[in-house]
């Protein structure tokens, strides 16, 4: 039996940053590929996740400022990596951000809310190739640096799952090695002995 599924999901890969172009997603497209996002386990109906999104001169906005707390953080940084930190949200026409956002449950555990933003992120990207753009998704330096994040606009309790970048690209994915799924699940044999 095949499926058009799971053709899709077996042939799913990244497009190289660089190389994802104009046209963005339209208005519409970014509802819908935002809707597709949202519909995620999520225990206790708490949507846990929110997204950003980073586009237009907002884009360069951010590279100035990434660049400037770099410098900050490190001393003067060298020509190259401080257009490597201009860049950083320039190089595709549209960045979303997926950011856990956890909320206060007596039953709930906040680890269950991250993954739930985990699997809107999957879910953004799978919708996003559906409708034929490119994808690529990454953290960097500025996720784990608090003042990274509230410049991002991020609230303090609240951690980055990915920024996804989108865009228009041709080429063929980037094909690399592929994990034996075999060697990655067993039967249940019992609790573990260590």
């Amino acid at each position: 039996m095949t499926s058009p599924i799971i053709d899709f999901l077996l042939t799913r890969n990244s497009a190289p940053i660089p190389e994802l172009r104009a046209p963005a997603p339209s208005d519409g497209e970014i509802a819908t590929i935002l809707a597709a996002a949202s519909r995620v386990p999520d225990h206790g109906r708490l949507e846990p996740w929110r997204f950003i999104l980073y586009r237009g001169e907002a884009r360069i906005e951010i590279g100035q400022k990434l660049a400037d707390l770099a410098e900050r953080r490190e001393g003067p940084l060298p020509e190259g990596r401080r257009n490597q930190e201009l860049a950083r949200f320039s190089r595709a026409p549209l960045v979303i951000g997926v950011v856990s956002s956890p909320k206060d449950h007596p039953k709930i555990p906040e680890w269950e809310m991250f993954l739930s933003g985990g699997m809107a992120a999957m879910n953004l990207i799978t919708a996003a190739n559906a409708l034929g753009y490119g994808t690529n998704m990454i953290t960097n330096w500025y996720s784990d640096c608090e003042k990274g994040r509230a410049l991002l606009g991020l609230a303090p309790h609240e951690r980055v799952v990915g920024f996804i970048h989108i865009g228009s690209y041709d080429g063929p994915g980037q094909e690399r090695q592929r994990p034996d799924v075999a060697k990655l699940y067993a039967d249940y044999s019992g609790p573990w002995e260590g």
